[in-house]
């Protein structure tokens, strides 16, 4: 459907479903962290869908920028890291599990979103409106559900690893985390390899297919 359209119109049709992906996946962190009793993404004012203070020029700008330049179909990125102080929780492993699942849940109530604003562009059936919305909230569902199953894996420091630590005993948890440093440079390996997208393959299909239906399409 994307390839329908210009460079210039993809960069229009994506660039706000990326950017609100992005900033709320790190604002739900530091939301369920207040809530949990760590105040530190609110007290540096992190608690905002403004992306200026969310942006990571690597990550939100270039990464995004450059998969859609190169029509690999395959867009996703990353915002600075709302700030969380495991100090603050009275079960800190725990605690850092239910945040870190806060990311990807973000992600999957905002793909319903856009599925919604595509079925309203479906329902109305008027040129000028319809695809504006069909065509976002395509590119919507595609970001927040890459961006929700990307992070559940279990590589630190993604989400799916905190939702994991939480879950091992001390020792294990201790061992696994370890592994951060190694992490990031493993994921590109993954990304530059096309493994990773063969792995996201057919659960990115079916909960494509879901959430499309929501869309009626």
């Amino acid at each position: 459907m994307m390839d329908e359209l210009t460079l210039v119109q993809r960069i229009v049709v994506w660039i706000l479903p990326v950017i609100f992906a992005i900033t709320g996946h790190e604002v739900a962190h530091g939301w369920v962290a207040k809530k949990l009793g760590d105040n530190t993404a609110a007290d540096q004012g992190r608690l905002t869908l403004n992306p200026l203070k969310h942006i990571d020029i690597l990550g939100t700008l270039i990464i995004p920028g450059l998969l859609l330049l190169t029509f690999t179909g395959f867009v996703f990125g990353w915002a600075k890291p709302v700030p969380v102080d495991p100090r603050a929780f009275k079960k800190p492993r725990q605690a850092m599990a239910i945040v870190a699942l806060a990311g990807p849940v973000s992600n999957l109530l905002m793909a319903a979103t856009w599925a919604l604003l595509a079925r309203i562009g479906v329902m109305l059936e008027i040129e000028y409106i319809s695809f504006p919305l069909i065509y976002s909230g395509v590119a919507g569902i595609s970001i927040n559900l890459v961006l929700a199953l990307i992070n559940l894996l279990p590589i630190p420091p993604l989400d799916g690893s905190r939702i994991l630590s939480g879950l091992l005993s001390d020792y294990w948890a201790w061992q696994y985390n370890r592994l951060e440093r190694f992490g990031f440079i493993f994921l590109l390996i993954l990304l530059a390899t096309d493994v990773l997208q063969y792995i996201l393959a057919y659960p990115m299909y079916y909960a494509q297919q879901w959430f499309f239906s929501l869309a009626g399409m």
